[in-house]
């Protein structure tokens, strides 16, 4: 997300060349990344490695003019707009984090396990810790993707849930996916669940269903496939992946996964961002959905005090 002054006309043209779903509004671009939304969804796994997605959002920054941005990421964007920022900082003046850390080495199985608190995942039983879900990806990756597609609409209202603050210190249900079988456990589908009205407007669960049910979840999933190659990407970084610009994490207090307190999975972040500012929402991963107006305004009060 950037502020630009191109208006939607004006990428009409190139979007249809290049198979990307943006929307503009208030100043700000948005763009689906690779196998969401309308967006391109490549047969080869290897094609959402996160440098093939750096790739195409500079493109778009390009066609919009270049100018230096604020960029915006969550989960995943947060490592697009990471690595973006690292490898071509000119293009960032700004860049806001939200729901998972900056990995300078790269956000890869082998750079966030390292991290995972053993108070509350033991080696023993949890050897992948909260990140065993991310490990099921790569060794059994088309049962994952079956399990997900036998039920779009149940599968997408179970993952998208609020933060419980219950879950606390307690080990997540990501990290035993591959003790039960797969997400969903021996049914290899997801139970009946109704979307959570807090979260989704109805019309709005209903475009994102639909997008899955035209794509299926596998391109989706196949970002999980590419550690080794986004780990030499990352290495490329000039300066060790160093991040000279200012850095907002926008932590959700009750993410079990995702979540750097009382943990060193910000660690990485902290040593690689020296202009950096963490604050915390009381919501779980979902912190767009969960807490938009509160969201909005800890990213705006964070533009006022850095003058950006």
């Amino acid at each position: 997300m950037w502020a630009g002054r191109r208006t939607a006309d004006d990428l009409r043209p190139w979007l249809a060349d290049h198979r990307l779903d943006v929307a503009r509004s208030d100043g700000c671009v948005r763009r689906r990344l690779r196998g969401y939304g309308g967006s391109s969804t490549p047969a080869d796994n290897d094609a959402y490695a996160i440098e093939e997605v750096v790739a195409d959002i500079a493109e778009l920054h390009d066609h919009l003019g270049g100018k230096s941005a604020i960029w915006v990421g969550h989960d995943w964007g947060c490592v697009v707009v990471g690595e973006l920022a690292a490898h071509e900082p000119r293009r960032s003046r700004g860049v806001v984090l939200t729901s998972l850390a900056y990995q300078p080495a790269g956000h890869a199985l082998r750079t966030v396990v390292p991290l995972v608190d053993r108070t509350i995942y033991p080696a023993d039983q949890y050897p992948d810790g909260q990140w065993d879900y991310y490990r099921y990806y790569t060794t059994h990756f088309k049962a994952a993707v079956a399990d997900l597609d036998a039920d779009p609409a149940a599968s997408l209202a179970s993952i998208f849930r609020p933060g419980n603050p219950a879950g606390i210190g307690k080990p997540s249900p990501s990290a035993t996916i591959t003790r039960n079988g797969g997400r969903f456990g021996a049914a290899h589908h997801a139970p009946p669940t109704e979307p959570d009205p807090a979260l989704w407007p109805p019309g709005d669960l209903d475009v994102l269903v639909q997008s899955f049910r035209a794509h299926g979840f596998r391109s989706s999933c196949a970002w999980y496939l590419n550690d080794d190659a986004n780990i030499t990407y990352a290495r490329k970084a000039p300066d060790g992946g160093r991040l000279s610009q200012p850095v907002l994490f926008i932590n959700g207090d009750f993410d079990q996964i995702c979540s750097i307190t009382g943990n060193r999975q910000g660690d990485p972040m902290r040593a690689a961002c020296p202009d950096l500012t963490v604050t915390s929402l009381a919501a779980g991963h979902w912190l767009p959905l969960e807490r938009k107006a509160e969201l909005i305004e800890a990213i705006r009060t964070w533009l006022q005090s850095k003058k950006l």
